[in-house]
């Protein structure tokens, strides 16, 4: 008989210490199971590992945006197809129990058999880069916001005398103001202490908006960088570009289709029709941080761009809801941006602004 290469398909369970790999083979049968290191060697051991049962036809990894990230860039440098594995569900988990062994099985046979298809992405280009300051200046923002909340509420209970001093002030003014504050040393009466609090805070707040504000002058060029046209259409900022940029990935191409970018922004409608009534509501799923960008983007053409008020006035007189509305707004933006997307991070080309024709597709 001719001898035939064995082809085989992997699955590795991640986690941050080990990895769990296992092999089956076309036709779902357990071949082997084994526990790698997450290092740089371990990953080296883990293709080997793979290779050493025959052609391997295709790996599934769970975590490829957390534990697996760089198990799949090394997996995918050294030839390997890549596919991204969910965890199992908690049905399924009842059923066959849950363990590293038994989850990295399920991994590979969602491959084999083609429940899993997902290409991960491929986290390697600039618009990583973008993503990985925008997670600084993301926690950089919420900690000054918190910060400044808490110096008002100190505020609050405050002595008189020191609530006169800061009353009616901005949060930045009320930042620059806490942190000229002169408490003293003796601590034990609550002014002084009011005061030491509020200084620290003030320090805090002007410390954290320089951070942000050095961070935004590294995003803005990176942004521009990797998508110029998308900064350019109406109500795209620095932020929501790069949202927008972190959630399509360095690949976009593996969304497949603009209309699994849509489901991916939470702007697909849903189906909610019932007896007579032909309906969609809003879709609840999907990143909800994309979805926030598409929200911005439509709330500032809905009060500066004039189609979109016209096409909103058209829309209420015809019996929509606002929300809907905006659905359908949000569903016409998704598409102006994965089509910016797909040809800004392959091919340079000259961009054109939406038709009336796209906000009638929209609907």
């Amino acid at each position: 008989m001719t001898d035939q290469t064995l082809e085989v398909t992997g699955g590795v369970d991640t986690h941050g210490e080990t990895h769990h790999a296992a092999v089956v083979d076309r036709i779902g049968r357990h071949l082997a199971g084994r526990e790698f290191p997450a290092t740089g060697t371990g990953y080296r051991q883990l293709h080997a590992w793979l290779r050493s049962f025959g052609m391997v036809t295709a790996v599934g990894v769970e975590g490829t945006g957390a534990y697996g990230a760089e198990l799949a860039r090394t997996l995918r440098q050294a030839g390997l197809k890549v596919v991204e594995v969910d965890r199992p569900d908690r049905r399924t988990r009842r059923m066959k129990g849950k363990s590293d062994p038994i989850d990295a099985y399920a991994a590979a046979e969602a491959v084999a058999s083609g429940r899993a298809t997902g290409t991960p992405k491929s986290r390697d280009g600039i618009v990583e880069a973008v993503r990985t300051l925008r997670v600084v200046r993301r926690s950089a923002v919420k900690s000054r916001t918190q910060a400044v909340n808490q110096a008002r509420q100190l505020l609050v209970t405050a002595p008189e005398s020191l609530r006169a001093q800061l009353r009616g002030l901005s949060a930045a003014a009320l930042a620059k103001a806490c942190a000229r504050l002169r408490p003293g040393t003796d601590l034990a009466d609550p002014a002084r202490a009011a005061k030491a609090a509020l200084r620290r805070l003030g320090r805090r707040i002007l410390a954290l908006s320089e951070e942000t504000d050095e961070l935004e002058a590294e995003l803005k060029p990176l942004t521009a960088r990797a998508a110029p046209e998308l900064l350019a259409l109406k109500g795209v900022g620095a932020d929501v570009a790069g949202q927008l940029l972190a959630t399509a990935g360095d690949n976009p191409a593996r969304l497949r289709s603009e209309a699994a970018f849509v489901h991916l922004c939470g702007a697909a409608p849903i189906p909610a029709s019932s007896g007579r009534r032909d309906r969609h509501r809003l879709n609840r799923g999907g990143d909800r941080a994309a979805n926030h960008a598409l929200h911005t983007i439509v709330l500032s053409r809905m009060r500066w761009d004039e189609r979109t008020r016209a096409y909103v006035e058209r829309r209420t007189s015809e019996g929509l809801a606002k929300k809907d509305i905006m659905r359908c707004l949000k569903r016409h933006v998704a598409r102006e941006v994965y089509r910016i997307l797909i040809k800004s991070l392959h091919t340079p080309h000259t961009g054109r602004d939406a038709t009336q024709s796209d906000l009638a597709e929209a609907a």
